[in-house]
């Protein structure tokens, strides 16, 4: 694999940054369709899938140039907690994108019972995905020791 590029080394902050910020506008979008504020919900979660598909196109874009970052610690409470984290976050992300495409194609489509029922399932999932987004960046690249 190349050397990550100049203009890439940060990509793992950037998503962060897309992470905390589609957090952010699930729990906005959450706070807007309980008090009945439709149309903030909508832009809340059209917003919140602008940035998540960002953060996928960054994500693929830096391990392109990047190998896997090892996290140290071997042997340690950290590494199992860090590991932990890691598996459940990446298997969730995989299991969840395709949710979110499809519960957002329904509310697109009008079809807001059908809507409501998946999103009552995905919203959870989603959000966690993108909290331990930032759990992992932090614990990998803030962790003293931890980028092996």
């Amino acid at each position: 694999m190349n050397e990550v590029p100049a203009w890439a080394a940060n990509l793992p902050t950037v998503n962060a940054a897309l992470n905390t910020t589609s957090a952010m506008l699930l729990l906005l979008g959450y706070r807007f369709i309980r008090r009945g504020e439709r149309d903030q919900h909508r832009k809340c979660m059209l917003a919140a899938f602008t940035v998540a598909t960002l953060f996928i196109v960054c994500y693929l874009t830096y391990h392109y140039f990047a190998r896997a970052t090892p996290f140290g610690h071997e042997g340690t409470w950290l590494r199992t907690a860090y590991m932990s984290v890691l598996l459940t976050h990446t298997v969730l992300a995989t299991l969840v994108a395709p949710a979110v495409i499809w519960t957002l194609a329904l509310a697109l489509r009008g079809r807001f019972d059908r809507h409501r029922r998946l999103a009552r399932r995905v919203f959870p999932i989603w959000l966690y995905v993108s909290v331990t987004g930032v759990i992992v960046y932090v614990m990998l690249y803030h962790v003293p020791g931890a980028a092996g």
